[in-house]
């Protein structure tokens, strides 16, 4: 094994000036804004300091270059630390800090994206670490390359159970690229964390969760420096510094006191705080620089990915929306190894496991562990390094649901694939059955919602998802279904089918997935009795193809029914009448299941809500009745 050479007083020296620095800066930055959490930033100075100038490989002016080691600040509040460091390192001007938290300005109160140093926006606590399991795992076992991942966390965080879904990941996987870091400061927003200082307890703790784990003080650089080099010479585990730090450090009568956080310094303290740290800088223009990585990362191929063949059903043949999802997801893995899935041990009810057993390589089962499955999702996505596709029964998406809108503020094209929708899954019952989803990925700004309604169209979703930007999500059903389609269809995001139609339509039904069959029945029904209607298939809730419906109305006089296997709260009838929202003359009646559900068979579920085939005909009749 290597052995450690003790960096030279001046290079000690020169961390102790940066942190110093790094303070100076943060402390100037929240004065201008008169706002944000200096005493936060003050006690990761020194963590920092050996991280970015003698732990860390990058090229300080390509921050999102694929061969630099990354970091997570995984306590977001601490920005002002993050973009200090990036001053030092000559990459953000010195004089940007004092627009901090400004509106036209990217260095935002937390971190995002927007700055070419940040893979994730942090700042809902917690979830820094999952995304930087994503990231580690991509290095080690798609990338194959030396980069490492660090994650500094705040110890008020580690009270989240996401941290510890992220802490039994890395450990169980052996991500020895990764290394968080606790800065145990002692003091939250508003009282002690549970633990203070008690760091036999965190060590435990962490030991525990199987991580190789260094107690250490936060705030001695040589200690730190000894500590990240040990790090990295252990193999088979990840890492985890827990240090000892004080809030404010370095601040007289701030220092380790309650009831400073997220508070800029007093106008009237702070000149005697800067001079006191200013006279703590040996050698002031000293710069330090960090060690460049190795070039073993190969840049991405970002061409469009394809399905390397047409969907290979037949009109007529019988087959799951959620079945469908694995066969296409297994050949899309076939036309590009950037292709990779990810499940909470349901892949066989998700059929995801289609995938895995084409592509073993390329899945990573997360366990019954959904906020940590979408922020590892997401921490493979990063630098577009993977095409992520996370897939669970689509009602455990809602306990993911913060890690779903933090990635949209990071700007992820992570694709999420729910199955399990509705009452349609039948005797499993009401905890099983997602009848939210819709409302919740419509409520995501960069989320494109996809409801295909068979075989065919789920493929071809699977397939657009992988070429979209921004979030995806597919609904998937349980109950098999017809395929409609034939496999030359072409489909597009925000463009609807109409799948039923004639020159006399009474009206336009509006159903996706399994209703989508139900509207299709009810039309036979219809027919019979010399009643024809237009039956409509709008493949995507979000975007939804307001000109199809609208026209789709104008031709059935102005009426539509919409049915969803979906609370009537935010899903698919909603969907329509903001389409039809600003149309005159258009009268949308809306089917949707109503209360809670329960078990029974899934034809029996259907009728009892009133979103079957029989009660779509009753409401065409009741539209003429009135």
């Amino acid at each position: 094994m290597a052995s450690y050479h003790k960096p030279d007083e001046k290079t000690l020296q020169g961390l102790k000036d940066v942190a110093n620095k790094l303070r100076i800066h943060s402390i100037k930055a929240t004065c201008a804004s008169n706002s944000g959490h200096p005493t936060s930033c003050c006690s990761a100075a020194e963590l920092m300091s050996v991280l970015f100038f003698q732990t860390m490989r990058y090229k300080s002016q390509d921050p999102r270059n694929q061969c630099n080691d990354r970091f997570v600040l995984s306590k977001g509040h601490a920005a002002p630390i993050l973009y200090a460091a990036w001053v030092e390192a000559g990459y953000v001007k010195e004089a940007d800090l004092l627009n901090l938290r400004k509106m036209d300005c990217d260095l935002e109160g937390h971190p995002t994206p927007k700055l070419a140093f940040v893979d994730v926006a942090t700042g809902s606590l917690g979830q820094g670490l999952g995304a930087a399991c994503g990231m580690a795992y991509t290095g080690k076992h798609f990338d194959k390359s030396s980069y490492r991942v660090y994650c500094m966390m705040g110890d008020g965080e580690c009270a989240e159970g996401s941290v510890w879904e992220a802490m039994a990941f890395a450990s169980y996987y052996k991500l020895d690229n990764l290394v968080a870091i606790m800065d145990v400061n002692r003091l939250g927003q508003s009282e002690a964390t549970p633990l203070q200082h008690d760091m036999e307890t965190y060590r435990k703790r962490c030991e525990g969760f199987g991580w190789n784990t260094y107690v250490v003080d936060g705030h001695d650089v040589e200690e730190l420096c000894k500590a990240f080099w040990q790090a990295q010479q252990v193999k088979g585990k990840p890492t985890c510094i827990v240090a000892k730090t004080l809030k404010g450090k370095g601040l007289k009568d701030i220092e380790d006191m309650d009831n400073w956080h997220g508070k800029p310094i007093p106008k009237d303290r702070v000149d005697e705080l800067l001079k006191v740290l200013t006279s703590l800088i040996q050698v002031p223009n000293k710069t330090l620089t960090p060690e460049m990585p190795n070039e073993d990362t190969a840049p991405v191929d970002s061409s469009p990915i394809r399905l390397p063949a047409p969907p290979a059903y037949k009109l007529g043949d019988k087959m799951a929306t959620r079945r469908a999802y694995g066969v296409a997801l297994a050949k899309l893995g076939q036309s590009s190894k950037r292709v990779v899935a990810l499940d909470g041990d349901t892949k066989n009810s998700t059929f995801s496991e289609t995938f895995k057993k084409a592509h073993p390589d390329r899945y990573i089962e997360c366990f019954i562990a959904e906020q940590n499955m979408v922020s590892v999702a997401i921490g493979c996505a990063t630098r577009d390094r993977t095409v992520a596709f996370a897939s669970t029964f689509s009602a455990f998406f809602s306990r993911a649901y913060d890690q779903i809108r933090m990635g949209a503020i990071s700007q992820s094209n992570v694709n999420l694939v729910g199955s399990h929708c509705g009452v349609s899954i039948g005797e499993d019952g009401p905890s099983q059955m997602a009848l939210e989803d819709l409302a919740m990925f419509r409520a995501i700004p960069t989320c494109t919602v996809f409801y295909p309604s068979d075989a065919v169209s789920t493929e071809r979703a699977v397939e657009l998802c992988a070429n979209t930007k921004g979030i995806c999500f597919i609904r998937t059903s349980r109950p098999d279904t017809k395929v409609i389609y034939p496999p030359e269809e072409k489909f597009e995001v925000g463009v609807a089918k109409v799948v039923r139609q004639s020159g006399s339509d009474k009206v336009t039904v509006v159903g996706a997935g399994v209703t989508l069959h139900e509207a299709l029945a009810a039309a036979d029904i219809l027919a019979k009795e010399g009643v024809n209607i237009r039956v409509v298939d709008p493949f995507t809730i979000k975007p939804m193809d307001a000109s199809t419906i609208v026209s789709s109305a104008r031709a059935t006089g102005g009426r539509i029914i919409t049915v969803e296997d979906h609370y009537r709260e935010g899903g698919l009838g909603e969907a329509v009448l903001s389409a039809v929202g600003e149309e005159p003359g258009i009268v949308v009646t809306r089917l949707a299941v109503s209360g809670v559900p329960r078990s029974g068979k899934p034809q029996e579920l259907l009728d009892f809500y009133g979103i079957s085939a029989e009660y779509i005909v009753k409401a065409v009749r009741k539209t003429f009745a009135n």
